[in-house]
């Protein structure tokens, strides 16, 4: 993912994650011992989402700490934990929150050493426990914002319904040049297609989950795309119509169009996902208390408010917030009234969404 909050916001979100997520947590990772700054690797193998943390962060860490940060990425949660149990070695990670639970239960994930993290006071009090984590454990909170629509007005028309039928009804996309995109994230995409037929984007009742994969299945004809990774520019650049993603991506991407206010990103009217992403160390790591330095790195008040400016992505970091630009600000607060849902651990039924997206997307 890439890049906005404020703490009115705060509260109705922390809300809605503790309304559906979850309850306790029974991870075995090993509980790690590192002190403040330790270095313990002089590489940081770093698997994060794509374009959703500031290089200038990066290099300011290396040079700091004398570390070399490799950073790989991935479009899906269910694509990095895949890597995870084949045993690719990876010292951090960004999980959103229903697969921090999934992680934790498998054992994936090492224990915090929270002495080590000397900024940890900095993190807002209602991002230091979570439903999936309920201690915080296991997990520190990195960035959280919404999945929903860019819009191309010039494409689409200044007068739309703000639905997922911008993206899943063909007698709507057939008129729209260079088609949609829909992202390639099988909890997401099949969940915008269930919120977009009266069902909750959680909801585990196979029938419905067949109807969201005919429904997509319909409307693949004027999906260009199953696509996480480029999507914020493809529709700037006119290549689409309609582009499926995240908040803070096509904020900076709509910003920086040559023509910025024909874009408009807008929140479906059948609900939409509010998401806590997190900063964790897989149980493989060869490096766990670099890791942590990274982390307490990024906890620092200045850190996490550049963090936000560069991705527009809301910021758990309480202390961040008087560095934070004003419009991020100002953009989460808008969101706190909008229809959102959290994505939770549905146990032994999510194989059915990757399965279900790849049946559709065939």
């Amino acid at each position: 993912m890439k890049r906005i909050r404020e703490f009115a916001v705060l509260a109705a979100a922390l809300a809605l994650v503790v309304a559906a997520c979850g309850d306790d947590s029974d991870g075995d990772g090993e509980t790690l011992a590192c002190d403040v700054g330790q270095i313990d690797g002089t590489t940081l193998n770093f698997y994060n989402w794509s374009e959703y943390m500031d290089p200038d962060l990066i290099a300011a860490f290396e040079a700091e700490f004398s570390v070399d940060v490799v950073e790989s990425f991935y479009e899906s949660n269910e694509a990095m934990l895949a890597q995870l149990q084949s045993g690719v070695a990876y010292d951090l990670v960004v999980p959103s929150d229903y697969m921090i639970k999934i992680m934790i239960d498998e054992g994936l994930l090492h224990a915090l050493d929270k002495d080590a993290l000397a900024n940890y006071g900095n993190l807002a009090e209602d991002f230091r426990t979570q439903p999936y984590d309920p201690n915080g454990d296991y997990s520190v909170a990195y960035q959280y914002g919404t999945t929903g629509l860019g819009v191309n007005l010039e494409a689409v028309g200044e007068y739309f319904v703000e639905s997922w039928a911008l993206v899943f009804d063909p007698e709507i996309t057939q008129h729209f040049a260079g088609g949609v995109s829909v992202l390639n994230d099988p909890r997401e995409t099949m969940g915008a297609a269930l919120e977009y037929l009266g069902y909750s984007l959680n909801d585990t009742t196979l029938e419905h989950l067949e109807e969201a994969t005919q429904l997509i299945k319909d409307a693949k004809a004027y999906i260009t795309t199953f696509d996480s990774d480029q999507y914020d520019e493809n529709l700037v650049n006119g290549e689409v119509a309609v582009a499926h993603g995240y908040s803070g991506n096509m904020i900076v991407a709509m910003s920086e169009a040559d023509d910025p206010d024909n874009f408009v990103y807008v929140l479906p009217e059948e609900g939409a996902t509010l998401w806590i992403d997190n900063m964790a160390i897989p149980t493989v790591s060869n490096a766990p208390c670099t890791a942590h330095t990274f982390i307490d790195f990024l906890l620092d008040a200045e850190n996490g408010a550049a963090l936000t400016n560069w991705n527009y992505y809301g910021s758990p970091n309480e202390a961040a917030t008087p560095f934070i630009e004003q419009e991020v600000v100002d953009f989460y607060a808008g969101t706190a009234t909008a229809n959102l849902e959290v994505i939770t651990d549905t146990g032994d039924y999510e194989i059915n969404f990757t399965d279900k997206l790849a049946e559709a997307k065939s």
